[in-house]
């Protein structure tokens, strides 16, 4: 994996996957960056119905576009993580250590609420986690574990808010993507609403 010219030399663990190699690219004007996973299939979006359309996720390389200097910035201090299954990656409360996006493997989200265990969905190559996190008060919302061996990159705090400071349109990148994450959340919880309300009225008509 690398941002811009460099290379990530800053892992932690021993193996380094051959597939879902991170790269970013600078554009023909050679002012922005463009990224992408290889050996992994980018997730399609989670909501397929007219009213989420214009929430779905933006692809990585748009939301991790900026220019080349500030993407070596981040290329230097990114780590990528090895996990095996059922390892946690972070656990909910505990303080953010920056943004993470999963390069292979699949990992799931369960949250604590009012004395119940919710799992909130998994987390496939590409998806970037815990924005809320990373951009807000620095606490996790949810605990990350991994459901099979799998990879993360983690750009630490301090070179998120160097970058934000160094190319400040990063930052409402990101602001937008939560924006829509928030959005999708909440039209998928109507949908299920929705659903769970017609199930019971054909019950209840039933002969």
């Amino acid at each position: 994996m690398n941002f811009g010219s460099s290379q990530i030399r800053n892992t932690e663990r021993v193996r380094q996957r051959a597939a879902g190699r991170w790269k970013v690219k600078a554009d023909p004007s050679g002012t922005v960056n463009q990224a992408e996973i290889k050996g992994e299939e980018t997730m399609e979006p989670e909501a397929r119905s007219g009213g989420l359309e214009a929430v779905q996720a933006h692809p990585l390389a748009e939301l991790l576009a900026c220019p080349p200097a500030t993407g070596n910035l981040l290329n230097g201090s990114a780590k990528c993580i090895d996990f095996d299954a059922a390892e946690t990656v972070f656990r909910q409360k505990d303080i953010c250590q920056g943004l993470y996006v999963v390069v292979s493997g699949q990992f799931l989200r369960r949250t604590e609420r009012l004395d119940m265990r919710l799992a909130l969905g998994p987390a496939r190559a590409g998806d970037l986690v815990e924005l809320a996190a990373a951009l807000g008060d620095g606490h996790h919302n949810y605990t990350l574990s991994a459901q099979t061996p799998g990879s993360v990159l983690l750009l630490p705090t301090e070179a998120l808010n160097l970058a934000f400071e160094d190319y400040p349109p990063l930052r409402m990148q990101l602001l937008e993507e939560l924006a829509r994450e928030v959005s999708r959340a909440y039209y998928t919880c109507c949908l299920n609403r929705t659903s769970r309300v017609r199930r019971r009225s054909s019950i209840s008509e039933a002969p």
